[in-house]
């Protein structure tokens, strides 16, 4: 099992989702455990009868909602260890400091921290590592209209004093209201669909998903892009 964390208080649920349709379409079996406050999984991803805690598929991939910690995942599982998760990837989306101390993403393979440049994502997503002990890496992703060298510096500077060491690269996706148009689509039919996607945006999902399994070869990966827009 990879566990790989999105740490961040900006929204983070649709493209996760889409990562772990990449993942799916590559044969991998992904877990997506939306842990966050807002719970937007509940909303957006379809269920019968939801619950409190819940697990559901979709689009093969399954989807965690309203769990705070392992203990509850193993329990719903009747497992004895998060160990025995038969998982290839488990996806954790976190914006509270006790969800990301809880799911113990201080081990993660790879942490990112997601966010855009408004002062209520850049604070409020810095609170959730605020409490790290021992130094973390994070990758950052950046969700901005155009790639701005001050605003990077701007969040190394908030960034001072926590335990965190940040990688060399960052991830940028772009805030364009044409992509906010084709996510809200999906959402409304209820569709993993990335064709009508800026370059940029699928770009950077590229990126990540090349991270996050280790697939070297471009080719590779756009094959699976291809797969993806075509809905095989």
């Amino acid at each position: 099992m990879k566990k790989i964390g999105f740490a961040g208080a900006f929204d983070k649920t649709d493209f996760i989702l889409y990562i772990a349709k990449f993942l799916t379409t590559m044969g991998k079996s992904v877990l997506f455990i939306d842990s966050t406050i807002t719970q937007k999984a509940k909303y957006v991803v379809p269920v019968i009868n939801p619950t409190t805690t819940y697990f559901t598929e979709y689009e093969s991939i399954d989807v965690a909602v309203g769990f705070k910690d392992w203990n509850g995942i193993q329990k719903y599982l009747g497992i004895d260890s998060i160990d025995n998760i038969q998982y290839d990837y488990v996806l954790i989306d976190s914006d509270s400091p006790e969800t990301f101390e809880k799911f113990g993403l201080e081990t993660a393979d790879i942490n990112y921290f997601v966010t855009s440049f408004d002062l209520y994502s850049l604070k409020r997503g810095l609170e959730i590592i605020s409490g790290i002990q021992n130094i973390v890496k994070m990758k950052k992703v950046l969700f901005a209209k155009e790639i701005n060298r001050d605003d990077d510096e701007y969040l190394n500077f908030l960034s001072l004093n926590y335990k965190v060491e940040w990688g060399q690269d960052k991830i940028y996706f772009p805030l364009e209201q044409g992509d906010q148009s084709v996510i809200i689509e999906n959402q409304r039919v209820a569709k993993i669909k990335i064709r009508n996607l800026s370059n940029q945006y699928r770009e950077s999902l590229l990126t990540m998903v090349a991270q996050i399994s280790g697939v070297e070869s471009y080719s590779e990966l756009k094959r699976v892009m291809r797969t993806i827009e075509k809905g095989v």
